[in-house]
């Protein structure tokens, strides 16, 4: 199931960022957060690759998403200009954005690549 996140709950589960000046992931496991909006076509489109996938990765993998329209703070943090934008966020290290709509094999590529998850 997608959890859709506010600035609050980002802070809680991603990264508080009115605390912390550097990245300090606060997750407990990997996670990717969807920038999207609902006028978005390419934003529909991967919404269900995405349902799917968090079923898939369930226990290994949180799959957030991010509504740009109402939380504009996030996503100019993030510098998000066009959606959908994908913050790829490992356990460890640096996160990672992507723009578009990606197919199914390169998110689970991203996943083994960046967040460092297989399904294996």
């Amino acid at each position: 199931m997608l959890e859709h996140l506010t600035k609050e709950t980002f802070k809680q589960k991603v990264f508080d960022f009115e605390e912390n000046k550097d990245w300090k992931f606060a997750g407990n496991k990997p996670c990717l957060i969807d920038f999207y909006a609902d006028w978005c076509g390419p934003c529909k489109a991967i919404a269900p690759v995405l349902e799917e996938l968090s079923k898939d990765y369930e226990g290994k993998i949180d799959i957030y998403k991010v509504d740009t329209e109402v939380e504009r703070e996030l996503a100019g943090m993030f510098g998000v200009q066009s959606i959908p934008s994908l913050l790829f966020v490992p356990s460890e290290g640096q996160p990672q954005m992507a723009q578009g709509a990606l197919p199914k094999e390169s998110l689970k590529k991203a996943f083994e690549d960046v967040l460092k998850v297989s399904l294996d």
